[in-house]
């Protein structure tokens, strides 16, 4: 990839992936005010909210954040099969992503029950303290990408070390002649 184009495709992908984290903390302070209030609109809109932050933020966020990674990884020479951390990074990215889009069931039940009635103190408890617990977990596994991204811990897969020994091999035969 050439440089400008790569620089601007790690500032989309950079972009999309602090977006989504942010989304996410917005996501757990909406859940955590829909758990502690005892205001029913608050309580309501809380639930609402997340269900349009789900669908209309956090699951493009999510896509984009995962398809940005490839072009990256494919366009650069940390390459997507070369390195454990870029690997590590793309299952983290793969799995965040799908369970998200399980998760926006339980959201969208939320949301449901919220429109069609007032909840009360403990009424669906279970599944109020799922959420909050849920977006708290989805900010640690993002965190955990993101400190991936900046260490960027040593270690070639097997791929990664025959495609610089070959690369070597030709820089060698490229030498000699």
């Amino acid at each position: 990839m050439p440089p400008r184009v790569r620089r601007a495709a790690l500032t989309v992908h950079v972009s999309v992936s602090v977006g989504w984290f942010g989304a996410v903390a917005v996501f757990l302070a909406l859940a955590v005010t829909g758990l502690r209030s005892r205001d029913a609109q608050t309580v309501r809109a809380a639930y609402l909210a997340m269900e349009l932050t789900g669908w209309n933020v956090l699951v493009p966020l999510s896509i984009a954040s995962l398809l940005t990674g490839l072009v990256q990884s494919l366009g650069t020479a940390w390459g997507l099969l070369r390195h454990y951390w870029v690997l590590a990074k793309l299952l983290i990215t793969v799995l965040a992503t799908l369970v998200l889009l399980v998760h926006m069931q339980p959201i969208g039940h939320m949301a449901d029950v919220v429109t069609r009635a007032t909840l009360s103190g403990g009424e669906q408890a279970g599944l109020r303290i799922q959420l909050v617990v849920n977006a708290a977990a989805a900010l640690v596994v993002l965190l955990g990408a993101v400190t991936l991204s900046i260490i960027k811990p040593r270690g070639m897969t097997r791929h990664g070390r025959r495609r610089r020994r070959e690369a070597t091999a030709r820089a060698v035969v490229r030498a000699g002649q």
